[in-house]
C-alpha cells in the first residue's frame, strides 16, 4: 500500500503547463492514498480515485485565491466512510478509509496558514493536536499533509512546534515515517497498531521544487 502528499503550492487554472506536469506524476506515482494540500480542483490523479476535499477557498478572503481553490484533498482508491469533524473544516479533512490492512482515518492538513513563526501556527496546533487526540481515540490515524515543521534538521522548524508534535506522537504512539527526510516539511504519521510489523520504504520526488515550492514524498507498506 502507498500512501503520499504533497503540497502543490496553489495550482491555477492558467498555469496550464505546470498542472499538467503535476497531474502526470501523480498518475506516475500512483499511490492508494493521496493527501493534496494547497491545491485545486483542476488537479485530478484520474478515474481510480474518490476525492474527499475541504471547501473551495472563498475568492474574497484570504491571500488572492482563485477559482478551484481548496487547502486539502484526499484522494483515494479503497472505499471511505464519513468524515470525521475537525476543528478547522477549511484545512482539516478526516476520512474514514477501509484499506487491505485495515481501517484507517485519513486525517490529511496544513498546520499553520502563514508558517510556523506566526501566532497563528501556536494556535493551529494547539487545535489541531486536540484533533487528533480525538480521532486517535476512535480508530487507527494517519496524519499527512504540510506540518510547516523539518525533523531531521534545521532547514525549517520551531523548537516549540517540533517538541509538541513529538511529544504529542509519543503519547498517542504515532510513527512519523518521514522525519528523517532533510529539508522536508511534509509528513506521513500513521499509528504503530496499523503498521504491525510492515516492512516500510519511503520515496521523494520533486527535490528541485520545479514543480512547487515543496517536495512530494510517499511511504510504501508491505
Amino acid at each position: 500500500m502507498k500512501i503520499a502528499t504533497w503540497n502543490l503550492e496553489r495550482p491555477k487554472v492558467s498555469t496550464k503547463t505546470r498542472n499538467a506536469k503535476i497531474i502526470e506524476k501523480l498518475k506516475g506515482i500512483d499511490a492508494d492514498i493521496l493527501i493534496l494540500t494547497e491545491t485545486n480542483s483542476i488537479i485530478h490523479p484520474g478515474a481510480a480515485y474518490t476525492s474527499f476535499a475541504t471547501p473551495a477557498l472563498p475568492l474574497s478572503k484570504g491571500p488572492a485565491h482563485s477559482v478551484g481553490e481548496n487547502r486539502t484533498t484526499i484522494w483515494s482508491k479503497y472505499p471511505g466512510s464519513k468524515h470525521l469533524e475537525t476543528y478547522d473544516d477549511l484545512t482539516s479533512i478526516c476520512v474514514g478509509i477501509q484499506t487491505p490492512l485495515g481501517h484507517l482515518n485519513v486525517y490529511g492538513t496544513i498546520i499553520g496558514i502563514y508558517g510556523n513563526r506566526e501566532e497563528s501556527f501556536k494556535v493551529d496546533l494547539k487545535k489541531q493536536l486536540e484533533d487528533w487526540r480525538k480521532i486517535c481515540a476512535a480508530g487507527n490515524i494517519c496524519i499527512a499533509g504540510d506540518f510547516n515543521i523539518t525533523f531531521a534538521d534545521n532547514y525549517y522548524y520551531t523548537k516549540e512546534g517540533r517538541q509538541k508534535i513529538k511529544d504529542c506522537f509519543s503519547e498517542l504512539s504515532i510513527n512519523n515515517l518521514t522525519d528523517q527526510i532533510p529539508e522536508n516539511i511534509d509528513h506521513i504519521a500513521i499509528a504503530t497498531s496499523f503498521l504491525k510489523s510492515s516492512e516500510i520504504k519511503t520515496e521523494v520526488w520533486n527535490e528541485d521544487k520545479s514543480l512547487s515550492d515543496h517536495m512530494g514524498v510517499c511511504v510504501v507498506l508491505k
